[in-house]
């Protein structure tokens, strides 16, 4: 990926991030996060990750953000009259970028400097030697191809099941607990 691309996209992902703080239309602020959903979507096919790049503009642009405009349409929100700000929130909010920032360096400063190994036919076919013999994923990766779908569901499901699984019942929660709030207000 050309650098003038990734900074493009990166400034993209980081003005999507601030509109959805800025904004104080709900609406506005969803549409904001669809750009900063795009950005990263692009950030994805630079680095050769095509399907999670589709799946990033597929999945949460198209299906995720539909689902949060819905929910913001079904709660009729009004706009907020804009109230004196008091000094505790932007105090803690300083201290918090503060904070982030400082460990944001200090992670970045300690990361070893990797490079992407080489994926040539040779590479992949040793690849294979740390997965079962007779699973899709070795004989793919045997056969000097990279099975992407397969290996992002390998992870998905072996190393971060549980974490997808409370993701799974935290949106179902907050969808249930939106439409009763809505109808708890419309009566």
């Amino acid at each position: 990926m050309p650098s003038y691309l990734f900074w493009i996209l990166s400034a993209l992902m980081l003005m999507g991030g601030g509109a959805v703080i800025a904004f104080r239309n709900p609406v506005s602020s969803a549409l904001s996060v669809v750009a900063c959903f795009v950005g990263l979507a692009g950030l994805f096919i630079g680095l050769s990750a095509f399907f999670v790049g589709v799946i990033q503009i597929l999945v949460y642009t198209g299906a995720v953000m539909v689902l949060f405009v819905f929910i913001i349409m079904l709660l009729d929100l009004k706009d907020e009259e804009k109230a004196a700000k008091p000094l505790l929130p932007i105090a803690a909010g300083v201290v918090l970028f503060v904070v982030f920032t400082v460990q944001l360096i200090g992670v970045l400063s300690r990361s070893p400097n990797k490079i992407a190994p080489d994926l040539s036919a040779k590479t992949l076919v040793l690849a294979a030697n740390s997965f079962p013999p007779t699973s899709k994923i070795a004989t793919t990766l045997s056969q000097g191809k990279l099975p992407d779908v397969h290996l992002i569901g390998h992870t998905l499901f072996t190393q971060n099941n549980l974490q997808l699984q409370i993701l799974g019942v935290l949106l179902l929660v907050a969808t249930i607990g939106v439409v009763v709030l809505s109808k708890r207000q419309a009566d």
